[in-house]
């Protein structure tokens, strides 16, 4: 089993998180240029990561690669709760990966530009009922819905993206976790 992506991607991370006690190869590329860019092109048509290679079968979109580590792997099905915790930690990364692209590109973005602020609006609404969530215990397991909080969280510190502010049950919850073996040994500050 192949993983391909970048060591600072959120959803590869959570990935890799998932994979920490299987064993795999992980493929780090700088998918932004060079020779990264072109195999990363060669693996996957929507030049996005993570994708996974098993068996000859290709697999794109992290959300997927899970469902068939699911399979693969005979881990307990994901409940409809999940599913929607999991739209929701998605929809946010989503956000904060565009605004992140337009600022590494150069392209000034304001608040009264409506791509801004529909992501902006999008970011508050789903960290604020993340938050609401983390508060009464939803992702005090250690199952990929947390994994995918935890990762997300992380990723706004580590870039610097959102103070945070008032999120304190999600702060709590990426203190909690901070110290687990696979969190520190995917850490993308090493």
């Amino acid at each position: 089993m192949k993983l391909y992506g970048s060591t600072t991607s959120p959803f590869v991370r959570r990935i890799r998180i998932v994979l920490a006690n299987t064993e795999h190869e992980f493929i780090n590329l700088n998918i932004f240029e060079g020779e990264g860019r072109d195999i990363l092109a060669s693996k996957n048509p929507t030049l996005k990561v993570p994708c996974l290679e098993d068996d000859g079968q290709m697999i794109f979109d992290s959300r997927v690669i899970h469902s068939y580590l699911l399979t693969k792997l005979d881990l307990p099905p994901l409940t409809w709760d999940q599913e929607n915790q999991l739209t929701l930690i998605d929809a946010a990364n989503d956000s904060f990966v565009q605004l992140f692209m337009l600022k590494r590109s150069g392209i000034e973005a304001t608040n009264d530009q409506l791509f801004v602020r529909l992501q902006k609006e999008r970011i508050a609404s789903t960290l604020s009922l993340l938050n609401e969530m983390a508060e009464v215990g939803e992702f005090d397991g250690w199952g990929y819905p947390s994994i995918a909080l935890f990762t997300l969280i992380d990723w706004v510190e580590f870039r610097e993206l959102h103070p945070l502010t008032g999120l304190d049950a999600l702060k709590a919850f990426h203190h909690a976790n901070s110290d687990r073996i696979e969190v520190t040994a995917t850490d993308p500050r090493d």
